[in-house]
């Protein structure tokens, strides 16, 4: 069985809690009685020792952590319904929606688009990569709505990863996010900041020097009292890039839980504004940040498509609200 390994520095300032709570919390797919286990089989070590669930952690503590990495189950077909735009002998473009996972991973075997696209295709998708994601050519976060290419053959699933890899895929985000880049003196720009994966929190992406070359672009459609309109361009794709990029800069992406975007990112703000806020919340429970627009060229035809999607509604309403006030 294959073993996941991590090593977690325990953040200045934070405040002493109990192991087996901390890691649970830090460790990407890791439940509190996985964590647990390992802890008793001697798998987790602090600072280069053996220790018990209930100890209390302090700043400063390195842990390196073991644990076991069950095998997946086969992909099965499942008849979920899929919003296409496109579709011929060689691929597909799917509307993804907000809250569904782009392919089988732990803890989430089934109600994938994977799944759903097995069922679509009669199980005829690329193998190019894993198994375990046939057809997948790139993917986009669980909560994170819109559009995406799907590969049913091998040679098509090459084409077009060929095109991601040499960046000539167009695409094009929308999301509503905190505050008012007038206010910064711009209204368009780049953002350049490697990612890698958070030391503190396995679960996150983080800005670090020794990360992954990150590049963004973005332009505002539209500002609010205190929210924009943005669209957003990639030059790269690495894991959560928009949303950490957005936070970096200090405009997160609205409604996002992981990054910022669901506390209020402005100060002074008086009381209606506030609870104008804490409805437009409830609005969306997750990050407004949509895959509007994709471009590439069709390995078929050799000709350049380009497909456009509308908001999702969580989105417009909010926008709809947003400009009547």
């Amino acid at each position: 069985m294959v073993s996941r390994e991590f090593e977690i520095r325990v953040p200045p300032g934070k405040i002493r809690e109990r192991l087996d709570v901390f890691l649970t919390h830090h460790v990407e797919n890791a439940t509190r009685t996985k964590v647990q286990q390992a802890i008793e089989q001697g798998c987790v070590l602090v600072d280069g020792k053996t220790v018990r669930s209930s100890y209390k952690i302090s700043p400063g503590e390195l842990i390196h952590i073991t644990l076991p990495k069950p095998a997946a189950p086969d992909v099965i077909a499942e008849n979920i319904p899929l919003e296409i735009l496109f579709e011929d002998e060689h691929l597909l473009i799917v509307n993804k929606p907000a809250g569904m996972v782009t392919h089988p991973a732990y803890s989430n075997y089934t109600g994938t688009l994977v799944n759903a696209l097995l069922y679509h295709c009669n199980n005829r998708l690329s193998g190019f990569n894993d198994p375990k994601r046939p057809g997948i050519v790139h993917r986009l976060d669980k909560d994170t709505s819109g559009l995406m290419v799907v590969a049913k053959d091998d040679p098509t699933h090459a084409f077009l990863a060929q095109q991601f890899s040499r960046r000539t895929i167009d695409r094009e985000y929308w999301a509503i996010v905190w505050g008012r880049f007038t206010e910064r003196g711009t209204t368009s720009g780049i953002i350049e900041a490697a990612l890698g994966r958070s030391k503190s929190d396995r679960k996150k992406i983080s800005v670090s020097e020794s990360g992954k070359s990150a590049v963004t672009e973005y332009e505002v459609l539209e500002e609010f009292d205190y929210l924009s309109l943005v669209r957003l361009r990639l030059r790269t794709g690495r894991t959560h890039q928009i949303r950490v990029h957005l936070h970096h800069i200090g405009h997160p992406v609205f409604g996002d839980p992981t990054y910022g975007g669901r506390r209020i990112a402005w100060g002074g703000a008086e009381k209606k504004k506030k609870e104008e806020v804490h409805h437009l919340l409830k609005l969306i429970s997750r990050q407004a940040l949509h895959a509007k627009t994709i471009g590439f060229i069709h390995p078929g035809t050799r000709q350049k498509l380009t497909f456009d999607s509308q908001l999702p509604e969580d989105m417009s309403e909010v926008l709809d609200l947003l400009r009547k006030q």
